[in-house]
């Protein structure tokens, strides 16, 4: 199952280059490349005659970035760590991304937490079976959650109790759009825009004007949109995606209580810097009421919630 909607956008797709392509290309019509990465619609955009050779690096760099956090491949980074329960020499990608999980589970108090997943798969597992879990199975399962249960230098991971497990579902997709941007602008390229669920944008549209993104509320497309220029985007509902058939019980989970969030809202929509910010972000802000969202958003003075 998604943990996320996805957002739609008015625009083409695009690649990447592990090459150097520091040229205008003002007359260069726009590029596409559609597909799937991180179980999200995924695309690039730009403007650029040597798209061909573009899109080749970009399908190599996805699917390698893939490789590491998809919860989905079993011979992933991030699934033989929750197999195995630790990981030696861990690639530098999924260092840094953890990096980031714990600076926003600690200016979230703790909500923002990755360990969710063992707690995640019992209420999968159960519904589907046509029953919620017990009281007690949900309190035994917080158990072998906790963000500092989990052990992190730079050349091991381990989880301190047997059958801990992470998801980075809640930030994976921001972070692989960050790094796709970042091998692009290192590259030259100018007005690209990533999108692998969540956005990065590098500069703007060819034609001068900031990227167009139509934010998908849960109940349809706002007609107003979001330009977005040297920035990136991501969203979260908390009731896109529901464990049950009546469509009762959403996949956002209190790491507090075990229960699932009381939605406030339809959708949350946040800016920043960096797809990954704004992807854990508006991931913590589904278990936060209005106070508490701006507190959060306090400590990272360059986001916004949209």
């Amino acid at each position: 199952m998604s943990r996320r909607r996805f957002l739609t956008i008015s625009a083409a797709a695009g690649a990447i280059s592990s090459m150097p392509f520091a040229i205008s290309h003002a007359q260069t019509p726009v590029q596409s490349w559609k597909g799937i990465a991180m179980g999200a619609a995924a695309s690039i955009t730009l403007s650029h005659p040597d798209a061909d050779k573009i899109l080749a690096s970009a399908t190599r760099e996805l699917d390698r970035l893939e490789n590491i956090f998809s919860l989905y491949r079993e011979n992933s980074t991030l699934s033989r760590l929750n197999s195995a329960g630790s990981l030696d020499s861990p690639p530098f990608e999924l260092l840094e991304c953890l990096g980031i999980c714990g600076t926003i589970n600690r200016a979230s108090n703790g909500l923002f937490d990755p360990t969710i997943q063992p707690l995640w798969q019992l209420y999968a597992t159960s519904y589907a079976q046509g029953y919620g879990p017990e009281t007690s199975a949900i309190k035994d399962t917080l158990a072998l959650t906790g963000w500092e249960k989990l052990s992190i230098s730079q050349n091991r991971i381990a989880f301190d109790r047997p059958g801990m497990a992470l998801t980075l579902n809640g930030i994976a997709q921001g972070y692989v759009a960050d790094r796709i941007a970042s091998l692009l602008r290192s590259n030259g390229l100018t007005n690209v825009l990533v999108n692998t669920g969540e956005f990065h944008a590098i500069g703007g549209h060819p034609d001068g004007n900031p990227w167009p993104i139509s934010i998908d509320t849960g109940s349809g497309i706002r007609k107003d949109r979001e330009m977005l220029r040297d920035n990136a985007l991501a969203t979260s509902l908390p009731t896109g995606t529901f464990f049950d058939q009546a469509g009762l019980i959403g996949h956002i989970l209190d790491p507090r209580s075990g229960l699932p969030a009381q939605a406030r809202r339809q959708s949350i929509t946040v800016t920043a810097p960096k797809a990954a910010i704004a992807d854990g972000l508006s991931t913590a802000m589904c278990l936060m009421n209005d106070e508490e969202c701006a507190q959060l958003l306090g400590q990272f003075p360059a986001a916004k919630l949209v």
